[in-house]
């Protein structure tokens, strides 16, 4: 069986859909960010803050590379697209689907920038990492998902069908 890999903005609710599309498909589910935070012993804010960005992208490069995803839900980090070795290795046998979902919707839905653990560059605003990253979620994705607009329950729904359709 394929894996799941869900991609996007921060915010855009991959772990929440992952949870609800591994427990629909009988799968297992990893969040990405939590495996960096268990390898790390300490939080993705906490990582950035302590080590740097780019200690941050290497940890998150090395627990994804490290790991044989099989017949799961993976939830990954916005920043995950900046890896390429992480990607090519998340694209094996696995259905990317990009969450894609507006700047203001967004920003609506993260209140928590001090701690969230969002990978800004030095001086990079919100918008410029939106700008940014947009065209690489494109890149990688097997499927995009409009959820500006949509429930979780919707947005699950809709990547479950389109997965069925796209399995064959």
């Amino acid at each position: 069986m394929k894996n799941v890999v869900l991609i996007g903005m921060p915010g855009c609710g991959k772990s929440t859909c992952g949870v609800l599309i591994a427990k629909a498909l009988c799968m297992d589910f990893f969040d990405t960010d939590l495996m960096i935070q268990k390898n790390e012993k300490m939080s993705l804010q906490e990582i950035i803050n302590q080590k740097g960005n780019a200690y941050f992208g290497n940890a998150e490069e090395r627990a994804i590379c490290s790991f044989d995803f099989q017949g799961a839900v993976v939830a990954t980090g916005g920043s995950v697209v900046y890896s390429e070795r992480a990607m090519a290795h998340l694209k094996q046998n696995a259905l990317v689907v990009y969450l894609k979902i507006s700047f203001s919707t967004m920003k609506s839905r993260i209140s928590n920038m001090e701690s969230r653990g969002i990978l800004l560059r030095n001086g990079e605003t919100l918008e410029d990492m939106f700008c940014e990253r947009q065209p690489l979620y494109e890149k990688y994705a097997d499927l995009t998902v409009e959820c500006d607009h949509m429930d979780i329950e919707k947005t699950v729904a809709k990547i479950l069908l389109a997965g069925q359709t796209m399995r064959g």
